[in-house]
Order: C-alpha cells, then sequence, then structure tokens
C-alpha cells in the first residue's frame, strides 16, 4: 500500500480512486492532481513508482489542505459559529440539521433515535 500524506491508500483500485481515500480529495481534484503529475489515472496505486508518489505527495501537501488539518480547520469553524452564537451555530449546538431541512418528520440522523413524549392521558380523565 502506497502511503500519500499519512494515509495508507489501496493496492488493487486505480490510483484515481485510491486518492479519494485521502480526506478532502474527490474525483475533480484528483484527476487536476494526476494531470499536474502526469500520472495516467487508470494505474493500479500499486504499481505507482516511488516518484511518481513523491510528486502526488508534492503536489497535494503545496495545494490542498487535508486530512488532519483539515478537520481542525473545519472543526475550528464549527466553535466560532458556537462561539457567536449565530443561528447555524446554535443548531449545531442543539444537534438539528443546520441548512433549512425539516424537522416535524426527518432530521433522524442529526437528531438521534426517537424520544417518545407520553401521551394526554390525564386530559381524556378530566373530562
Amino acid at each position: 500500500m502506497p502511503r500519500i500524506v499519512g494515509v495508507d491508500v489501496p493496492n488493487n483500485k486505480p490510483s484515481w480512486i485510491a486518492l479519494t481515500y485521502i480526506h478532502g480529495l474527490g474525483k475533480y481534484t484528483v484527476s487536476r492532481i494526476l494531470k499536474e503529475a502526469r500520472i495516467e489515472g487508470k494505474v493500479r496505486a500499486g504499481d505507482l513508482t516511488e516518484d511518481e508518489v513523491s510528486r502526488i505527495t508534492q503536489i497535494i501537501d503545496r495545494d490542498y489542505i487535508v486530512e488532519g488539518q483539515l478537520r481542525r480547520q473545519i472543526g475550528q469553524n464549527i466553535t466560532r459559529l458556537k462561539e457567536i452564537a449565530c443561528y447555524r451555530g446554535i443548531r449545531h449546538r442543539r444537534g438539528l440539521p443546520v441548512r433549512g431541512q425539516q424537522t416535524q418528520s426527518n432530521a433522524r440522523t442529526r437528531k438521534g433515535k426517537k424520544k417518545t413524549v407520553a401521551g394526554k392521558k390525564g386530559v381524556k380523565e378530566m373530562r
């Protein structure tokens, strides 16, 4: 497994797919990196030479924010939103969807498992 920017990319996949295993690199960015490094995307990641791996690593280090540094930056951005108590920060604090999605019947991924609230039995008994 070639190790690129601290990530072991899979040997058996084409290099353009294997590089997407690095957090912060998608298909478009990877295609630009491979074009700049003059490497064909169909070459398996395990077949890359040390020279090609070093060229890819240099391009990524020079031009892109990836992996730990990117995760840290995203975390700091969310912390800043929470501190200034803007709408998005409040939604992050409460664990609700941030980008305007409906929450009455959906948003289970953000809200977590259902919390059942007791029905209104007392109202019926009083009548």
